[in-house]
């Protein structure tokens, strides 16, 4: 791989509702944002060489959903276009890999979901392993229980560290937060990402063109991905090597702000700690997933909102995640140049 740089230059996302009354393609909520990104650095749809989309059809119920979200970018001119099922980071990977070989030196990927078209917990079953763990329908938080017990257990954190993430992200007193209901114990309510429907929409340049059309691009340093086994039993689910080898292969030493794909609150505390993230940075100031978590964009947005945040001088590390109890992540370092 050469030494192109690429930069993100513009960001936009949607409202982050807890239900909208759109199609479960994504049309209705991409088209107000693909013109927002845009219009952020002056290019028209025809000025972009890459399009590249993020989500899933067995969250919108439907095959080849993604190509009906095409809709949003309309049917002329022709377009180079690519999709990914998974979040949008992996799209964003795809994307960034496309400019450095030279192809195309603009880029434009987004990510759709709309969650509450389904029983979110339910469908989020369907990522286990389908002859062990998938017939016995344990929901995604259930599992995060399981994780969040696993640290209480060890000593890794306390419920009142867990309600401070909690208070931070959402608002509120944690001796407040403290006295409510177990949603599944350990975990409260407010300890989980809400069902959110929404998108979110990332514009890349590569080099020289990069300036042109923003005075403030956020240059990729470097993104890496790992995986870990999807079997529950063979993982320590207290840490995650997955995310502490991509952020090591990444170079993310130094950096001052982190936005951390966490859709519950004790796996930001768990990050902090595999990533060793001290007190002097700045972790999820937009709120994270706690405060709003479309499913295949919250991953994108986590490094929209870094690229937006980060100042000249600084580092940010982004990450996204996927599957349960953190099993696949993402590591995307980011310089304001």
């Amino acid at each position: 791989m050469n030494s192109v740089s690429v930069s993100i230059v513009s960001f936009a996302q949607a409202p982050n509702v807890r239900e909208t009354h759109g199609t479960t393609n994504g049309v209705e909520m991409l088209v107000p944002i693909l013109k927002e990104a845009l219009d952020n650095v002056g290019l028209s749809k025809k000025d972009i060489g890459f399009w590249c989309s993020g989500s899933s059809d067995y969250l919108a119920g439907r095959a080849f959903s993604f190509i009906a979200a095409v809709d949003a970018i309309g049917a002329f001119p022709p377009i180079n276009e690519s999709h990914v099922e998974a979040d949008a980071a992996w799209a964003l990977y795809e994307a960034w890999v496309k400019i450095r070989t030279g192809e195309v030196d603009t880029a434009l990927v987004y990510g759709f979901g709309k969650s509450s078209a389904g029983q979110l917990r339910r469908v989020l079953a369907m990522q286990l392993d389908p002859y062990t763990v998938g017939p016995l329908w344990p929901d995604a938080v259930s599992i995060a229980g399981l994780q969040a017990r696993f640290g209480l257990d060890a000593g890794l954190w306390t419920e009142r560290d867990m309600a401070g993430v909690a208070a931070r992200s959402r608002g509120g007193d944690p001796d407040d937060l403290l006295r409510r209901p177990y949603l599944a114990d350990p975990l409260r309510r407010h300890d989980c990402a809400p069902v959110t429907d929404g998108a979110a929409v990332v514009v890349l340049a590569r080099g020289d063109r990069a300036r042109d059309l923003t005075d403030r691009p956020a240059r990729i340093t470097s993104i890496h991905h790992r995986v870990e086994t999807p079997h529950l039993g063979a993982r320590d689910l207290t840490t995650s090597p997955s995310t502490v080898a991509a952020a090591k292969a990444a170079g993310a030493d130094g950096v001052t702000l982190a936005e951390l794909h966490t859709p519950f609150s004790h796996q930001e505390i768990l990050l902090r700690q595999a990533l060793g993230l001290g007190d002097e940075v700045s972790v999820n100031p937009s709120g994270g997933p706690l405060a709003g978590n479309p499913m295949f964009a919250a991953g994108l947005a986590r490094i929209g909102e870094a690229a937006t945040r980060i100042r000249p001088g600084e580092r940010a590390l982004a990450h996204a995640t996927s599957g349960p109890a953190l099993q696949q992540n993402l590591v995307c370092v980011l310089e304001a140049d």
